[in-house]
């Protein structure tokens, strides 16, 4: 997962639906990573057994590694070496600290869930590529988003790991770019846009913008 490369070059990280059917997402996925600058593709998939979840990384990796993407799975780390994909993401210090031994040293270790200040910093000390905040919960709860605004401007002031700041919506894209994050990740407002890669473009103008957005 590469950052950005210069000044207002914040990258995009798009959060997929739990996926059970790879052939209904595939197509949208390939546009989705030619559309955009896309960093990297967090595949959620949908409850399942071992074999039909490697058959579901095995469908969609090549389409986002081609396009120079990294492909990071949530929470099944033990997925991450049996499919060739580039990383995993883990919620919390103590499933992050149960995938380092497995990510390490040549994978992507992303954190999310992480509550407090206290445990954004020792995901750092763990090890941690990235972190995250803002994305939901296992409840769809998330934190107000000035709070979340406020934690992506902290981090970036003063910490040099990148932290992906997590939009609900292509207004708060802009407003987390600004605010200094390294990678916005969007998820439903992307898949469930009626303007398929459209909504990518107009996302990607809004990381571009200075002004905040109306």
């Amino acid at each position: 997962m590469d950052r950005r490369s210069g000044p207002n070059q914040t990258r995009l990280v798009l959060v997929t639906p739990p996926v059970a059917d790879t052939y209904k997402i595939a197509p949208v996925l390939a546009a989705s990573v030619k559309a955009a600058d896309v960093a990297a593709v967090l595949l959620r998939l949908a409850p399942g057994k071992d074999a039909e979840q490697i058959m579901r990384v095995h469908a969609l990796a090549p389409t986002v590694q081609n396009a120079g993407a990294a492909l990071l799975i949530e929470e099944r780390v033990d997925l991450v070496g049996r499919t060739g994909a580039d990383g995993a993401h883990v919620a919390g210090i103590d499933a992050l600290k149960a995938a380092m031994p497995l990510l390490k040293p040549n994978l992507v270790a992303g954190s999310g869930g992480l509550a407090t200040r206290h445990d954004s910093m020792t995901a750092a000390e763990l090890g941690a590529d990235y972190v995250m905040f803002g994305e939901p919960d296992a409840q769809g709860r998330r934190p107000g988003f000035d709070a979340i605004r406020e934690r992506v401007a902290w981090w970036a002031e003063l910490f040099q790991i990148p932290c992906v700041g997590y939009a609900a919506s292509l207004a708060e894209a802009g407003e987390l770019a600004r605010a200094g994050a390294d990678f916005v990740a969007l998820a439903d407002s992307i898949w469930n846009s009626s303007e398929g890669t459209g909504a990518l473009v107009e996302a990607m103008e809004r990381l571009r913008q200075r002004e905040p957005a109306q």
